[in-house]
């Protein structure tokens, strides 16, 4: 299991190989469908973007909301695919990583080796335990999208598996 620290560098990116168990600490931001759609379009029209996507992670989550005293409520990981025809477009913006669940298109998988970025895994089904990793959320934009809205989270020893490496190497396949 390998601690690592948000923001992605390069080299960190490097020495992760599908399967790898990791733990995430740092900043990641949320971001589902409509989300990504506004930042597809934000960048299309030349517009700055709420958060800088050089290094960032982008955990694909619509947190249910916090119960009195807690920072968020579950947070389990949703559907990647359903980023994938926005994600190349991010990563040559300078997104590193992703968090969600689930198999990615053959397009993003060639974006993610393309451009040196990772592709998370976290286990569906257990967003109690992940939001007990969020130790910190912030909202940043879009808050007309409720539970979609992008929020910055910190978060510490957040458990995952590297899905999708910088080789192209994709965790599905591997088996």
């Amino acid at each position: 299991m390998q601690k690592i620290q948000l923001p992605l560098s390069a080299e960190t990116i490097r020495s992760l190989h599908a399967g790898d168990e990791v733990r995430l600490s740092g900043t990641v931001y949320t971001a589902r469908d409509a989300a990504h759609q506004r930042l597809v379009q934000m960048i299309q029209e030349g517009r700055p973007l709420p958060f800088d996507l050089n290094g960032a992670v982008i955990y694909y989550v619509g947190p249910t909301p916090a119960r009195p005293g807690e920072v968020i409520g579950s947070a389990g990981p949703t559907s990647s695919y359903r980023m994938d025809g926005s994600t190349p477009l991010l990563l040559e913006k300078g997104l590193k990583g992703m968090i969600g669940k689930g198999r990615r298109s053959q397009t993003v998988i060639d974006a993610i080796h393309a451009s040196g970025a990772v592709y998370f895994v976290a286990a569906g089904g257990a967003g109690a335990l992940l939001g007990s990793c969020i130790k910190a959320a912030e909202p940043v934009a879009f808050a007309d999208l409720l539970s979609e809205a992008v929020l910055r989270l910190t978060v510490e020893d957040f458990p995952c598996f590297v899905g999708i490496d910088s080789y192209g190497k994709d965790l599905y396949d591997l088996g």
